[in-house]
């Protein structure tokens, strides 16, 4: 577990640069993720040098903006506040809010490779919903 008072950018710099043995490694996870890549351009726009959720991009199905420990749905912000890997399993524990609450959401996603992964959910068997990276 890290050490709380270490400032967030050091942490997130040491998550993603640790390699893991046996094909395991970190996944750099900033960019703009769609639940399929054909709509990217429907779910993205480029205003100035920041990527942003086009105004329906929620008829197109889920996506989301990731930027160092920040993760932005087009309903909701969050911060993580832990990450811990294991194999290709990445654990994450974030601050949540959104227009109706706030609060903890601990989630955990599985590196396929470094444009794709897939959110797991540990109680349900099977399930996931996979995310590919958007080219900017």
């Amino acid at each position: 577990m890290f050490n709380a008072r270490l400032p967030a950018a050091a942490v997130a710099l040491f998550c993603l640069s640790i390699m893991l043995p046996d094909q395991a490694r970190a996944i750099e996870l900033t960019g703009a993720w769609s639940t399929d890549a054909k709509l990217c351009h429907f779910m993205f726009t480029k205003k100035g040098k920041q990527i942003e959720f086009a105004e329906l991009s929620d008829l197109y199905g889920s996506g989301l903006l990731i930027n160092g420990d920040r993760i932005r749905g087009k309903s909701a912000r969050c911060t993580i506040k832990s990450r811990k890997q294991d194999g290709d399993i990445l654990d994450m524990s974030a601050a949540c809010a959104s227009v109706i609450m706030t609060g903890n959401l601990r989630f955990s996603i599985r590196v396929i490779d470094d444009n794709n992964f897939a959110r797991i959910f540990p109680d349900i068997e099977n399930m996931e919903i996979r995310y590919t990276r958007c080219s900017p």
